[in-house]
């Protein structure tokens, strides 16, 4: 799966295969076939070559949970190496749309994201992400048309093995997800920002900004000691020139911490003439700090500022809060909990 249509190509011809084999094996690999076995119009020596050369990377679903209104899927997948990853599927009217993980771990830091809790451990493939995709359409049995790289993991810090999936899932003989239907979400590594720019591809460009100034960015996003605001601001320009897309600020909102009406102006002057779209978005609280939830009331309060200021803002929609979906909480628990049993608590 780490393997896109040419690659599969040139692998087949150097090894004495038509090439007309690879589209053979994708049909069958996003029809959820997980042994080479399985694939019934593919010759014996063929199937032996592959077992010889590959594994079909399909996680395994360890933990499936579905919100009581039926809206949200939250799955916790393992790995080929018993390592865990999270998923997240919210159905829509618009169709189905899955948050991936991009690394097993994150080594950001963000004091309000679970995921960040015990680091990186590791980076994922392009595969890896992807079977993401495919082992969820297959479980809820319905087609998924719009990708979220906000789940575990930095996807700018894992950049080679993320543009390769961005190009994988959006190829006519796989998943054929069109680029505009893609966000990637980043705390803002500003050179792969700019890297990301000369691509010139269509996917929409999120940045966790969540404060208004580099100070008080810095008590909650570890990031915000590399680049300043000014700097990501700098590199989201350039993005929008060259893609002409919109950008996306995701704001998190912390109850007395950045939540205010001097928050909301202050954000306002930084974003005016910016080709820009603000996603608030009520955290979801996590056990292991003290940060809670702003109010109903000042969430609303923040957003009318923006948009009297002129900046188009929307309020996340909360969805799967009773599944503990948000990213990282469940493996978090999950490794918890089995860790307790093993110590026979």
């Amino acid at each position: 799966m780490d393997y896109n249509m040419e690659e599969l190509k040139d692998w087949m011809t150097k090894n004495k295969e038509n090439s007309f084999r690879a589209k053979q094996i994708f049909d069958w690999i996003y029809k959820y076939t997980e042994k080479f076995e399985d694939m019934k119009n593919m010759p014996k020596t063929t199937i032996n070559k592959l077992n010889k050369a590959f594994y079909i990377g399909l996680p395994s679903i360890i933990k499936k949970y579905e919100s009581k209104n039926k809206d949200t899927y939250k799955f916790l997948f393992k790995l080929k190496d018993d390592n865990l990853i999270e998923s997240v599927v919210m159905k829509y009217k618009h169709g189905n749309t899955i948050c991936v993980s991009t690394q097993v771990g994150c080594r950001m830091g963000c004091k309000f994201c679970a995921s960040t809790i015990d680091g990186m451990v590791r980076n994922l493939t392009s595969g890896e992400i992807l079977g993401q995709i495919i082992k969820a359409s297959e479980s809820i049995g319905e087609r998924i048309s719009n990708v979220v790289m906000m789940g575990s993991g930095e996807p700018l810090d894992n950049y080679d093995n993320t543009l390769k999936f961005i190009h994988t899932i959006n190829e006519k003989y796989g998943l054929n997800i069109g680029q505009r239907h893609i966000t990637l979400s980043t705390c803002g590594i500003v050179p792969n920002i700019i890297k990301l720019a000369e691509n010139e591809l269509q996917i929409t460009l999120a940045i966790s900004l969540h404060a208004p100034d580099d100070e008080l960015r810095r008590k909650t996003m570890p990031i915000a000691n590399k680049y300043s605001i000014k700097e990501i601001l700098e590199a989201c320009k350039y993005y929008i020139n060259k893609t002409n897309r919109r950008i996306t600020f995701e704001y998190a909102l912390v109850k007395g911490l950045n939540d205010s009406k001097i928050h909301a102006e202050k954000l306002s002057n930084l974003l005016k003439n910016i080709l820009c779209h603000v996603n608030l978005i009520p955290i979801n609280e996590v056990k292991e700090n003290k940060l809670k939830k702003s109010t109903t009331e000042s969430i609303k309060e923040f957003s009318h500022i923006l948009i009297k200021n002129g900046i188009e803002t929307t309020i996340r929609r909360e969805m799967g809060s009773d599944i503990n979906a948000a990213c990282g909480q469940l493996r978090r628990s999950y490794i918890n909990s089995n860790n307790n049993l093993l110590k026979g608590v």
